[in-house]
């Protein structure tokens, strides 16, 4: 039998390939890709022939460990101006909901947005991606939603889609058109809905960038009923449902994320009881996101261990946005996610790959080191993977791998 030609193979590696709740650690590991895709994994032992014949190029890794590239399932890059006024304003002791309510948060972004050019949202937005870049993410999901119009809200999706161009990641738009009222539709809320569902989301499917439809169902936001009408129109139309759900009050988001057979429901500080029944009946994943909580000051968090025991997937993200969680730093994430949420060091790695791989429909595709899935890799200079949930700063970052060819994390 001919030996294996591979492009690459990595040595001197441990593995957390992600493939079962202990992360599938494989010490001592090696692992080969080709045309893209990963080509063999395992114990180094167990190559099938003495390295330097298996591949075009072997790459000794001095001990590192290797896990898939990171995929952040959750977040609001696109944008124009910042939010340091709404952050003056809660440290004042106003609330996110109040802050709205006046004129700021969402609605002080989409005003900076709709004014920003397609050249200024790309400069600051691939910015923002190189970030998440340097720690290891090699998928990013990107929302529009600041746009609250039909033309901006496809300039934003145009934007997301063309940061693949700056940033060595694969890009998954969503359409977050109902993210809330905008002011010219006050009082007309049935007009907005109808716009959503009959111009906005038909226009985002025939500009194909799209890959996702969004709703903010919240009290300050969209009603359940409001938040059905538009998830049931964007499925109909072959979009993945997701809904930012049951973040400040209980509007039975997880329910309603489940009814309707979307891939998540969101935030979930006051996801009920009910709620999380619905979603683990449902397979609905819920993708938590501390960044928000830590920066709202929240004073409830996500039940974590109702989750836990109903077996439903838990992914995280940074939610990367201007008001509520400006964070890119994924290590950070990963910490809050196991002090202020209390989850394990590996259910907040599977929550950054294996998990946000099926909340993004990729799980067959990435996510995991296995053959056959996409050779997106990130090596770290760590002892240990816990070591990514235990400090918060620096990267520990010490090679990217796109498509089984290396990258630079922070450079286009």
């Amino acid at each position: 039998m001919p030996e294996p030609s591979w492009d690459r193979l990595w040595t001197d590696i441990h593995l957390a390939t992600m493939t079962d709740p202990s992360l599938g650690i494989v010490r001592n590991g090696a692992i080969a890709a080709s045309d893209g895709r990963i080509a063999w994994v395992g114990r180094a032992a167990d190559l099938p022939a003495p390295r330097e014949r298996l591949a075009a190029e072997v790459i000794p890794c001095g001990g590192a460990w290797l896990t898939p590239g990171f995929i952040d399932c959750h977040t609001h890059i696109v944008f124009g101006g910042d939010r340091t006024g709404d952050f003056r304003r809660r440290l004042r002791g106003e609330s996110y909901a109040e802050i709205a309510r006046a004129g700021g948060g969402i609605m002080s972004t989409v005003r900076a947005t709709r004014e920003a050019s397609n050249e200024e949202l790309t400069a600051r937005a691939a910015a923002r991606a190189r970030e998440l870049s340097a720690w290891g993410v090699t998928t990013i999901e990107v929302k529009s939603g600041y746009g609250l119009d039909l033309d901006t809200e496809l300039r934003m999706l145009e934007v997301a889609t063309g940061l693949a161009r700056h940033v060595p990641a694969h890009i998954s738009p969503t359409l977050l058109a109902a993210h809330t009222l905008p002011p010219e539709y006050s009082g007309r809320r049935d007009d907005y809905v109808r716009l959503v569902v009959n111009e906005i989301i038909p226009a985002a499917l025939a500009q194909g960038h799209a890959t996702a439809v969004d709703v903010f169902c919240e009290d300050i936001a969209f009603t359940p009923d409001e938040s059905r009408a538009i998830l049931e129109a964007g499925i109909a139309a072959g979009l993945q449902g997701r809904l930012h759900a049951d973040q400040l009050t209980d509007q039975g988001g997880g329910a309603l994320a489940a009814a309707v057979w979307a891939r998540s429901a969101d935030h979930l500080e006051y996801l009920s009881r009910d709620g999380v029944h619905a979603m683990a009946e449902a397979d609905v994943c819920a993708v938590l996101l501390p960044g928000a909580a830590y920066t709202l000051g929240a004073d409830r968090r996500p039940p974590v261990g109702t989750l836990r025991r109903a077996g439903v997937t838990m992914a995280l993200a940074t939610d990367a946005n201007p008001g509520s969680s400006p964070i890119t730093n994924v290590g950070m994430i990963l910490n809050l996610a196991c002090i202020l949420f209390g989850l394990t060091p590996e259910e907040a790695l599977l929550g950054f790959t294996a998990a946000a791989a099926k909340v993004l429909g990729l799980e067959d595709d990435r996510g995991r080191l296995e053959p056959g899935r996409r050779a997106d890799l990130a090596l770290w200079r760590v002892g240990d993977p816990a070591e990514l949930c235990y400090w918060m700063g620096a990267s520990p970052l010490e090679a990217l791998v796109k498509d089984g060819v290396p990258v630079d994390a922070t450079h286009a």
